[in-house]
């Protein structure tokens, strides 16, 4: 699995999610800005991530993930 595919995965997964992947071989770091995130603290936000993951991370596609999480409002904000 390279980064684009995993950047590919998510938005596909998370509806209006924009994705930041960087990585190669199995470890990945992510951002996901997503207004699904909207009134959930961050291990919740992690969790709806790797759930989408969780194949690839299974298989052994996927590794390592290091992520940050933000809604819109505060990805704007940074």
């Amino acid at each position: 699995m390279n980064a684009s595919e995993v950047k590919a995965l998510l938005e596909s997964k998370i509806e209006g999610s924009q994705v930041t992947s960087l990585g190669e071989g199995c470890n990945f770091q992510i951002i996901v800005v997503a207004e699904a995130f909207e009134g959930l603290n961050t291990v919740k936000r992690q969790q709806l991530v790797y759930s989408h993951l969780q194949d690839a991370i299974s298989s052994g596609a996927i590794h390592a993930v290091t992520m940050k999480t933000y809604t819109p409002v505060q990805f704007e904000s940074l």
